[in-house]
């Protein structure tokens, strides 16, 4: 199972379509936030989104959504309400108490992915305004159930991969 998750894109519509029809064979996609689009917008279509702290209330996005993934979830939220800048921990307890196995954030712009207390975490950086690293970034996760392996990737906005980005995580 492939899923395409984005983050804070911040207006831009093109590249969520480009990112959207290059993956078209994704079986989920996730925007984690601060699309500052409204929830109607056309480029949305297929997307799940949840509200980020640049998103204004009447988008009417959810704070966080529960996906099923097989027989795990997906916890998906921005990260602002969880003080993601200063820690991952409040964020991987909300996680805990939903049942879920994976997390997706954004917020701070920063990508990169982990594991703690049996969660994988995936924070898929900015497509508009990365911070930390030069390349405009967007994750892919593939999940393969036969071996319980979460594999993410990590892609500029062109479809280059970061190498340095790719990690693996038992579930």
């Amino acid at each position: 199972m492939k899923i395409l998750i984005v983050s804070d894109s911040h207006g831009l519509e093109d590249e969520l379509h480009t990112l959207s029809q290059r993956h078209q064979d994704a079986d989920i996609m996730i925007h984690c936030g601060d699309s500052e689009l409204a929830s109607h917008h056309p480029v949305l279509t297929g997307y799940k989104v949840v509200a980020g702290n640049c998103d204004v209330p009447s988008a009417g996005f959810p704070n966080n959504l529960v996906i099923d993934l097989d027989d795990h979830k997906i916890f998906v939220t921005h990260g602002h309400l969880y003080n993601v800048k200063m820690t991952e921990m409040n964020l991987l307890y909300k996680a805990e108490e939903a049942g879920a196995k994976i997390v997706c954030f954004g917020h701070t712009h920063l990508a990169g992915s982990g594991q703690a207390n049996g969660c994988v975490w995936i924070n898929p950086g900015s497509i508009r305004l990365p911070r930390g690293r030069r390349e405009a970034t967007y994750a892919i996760a593939t999940w393969e159930k036969r071996v319980q392996t979460l594999t993410v990737n990590f892609y500029d906005v062109s479809g280059r991969a970061v190498e340095a980005l790719t990690a693996s995580y038992k579930l």
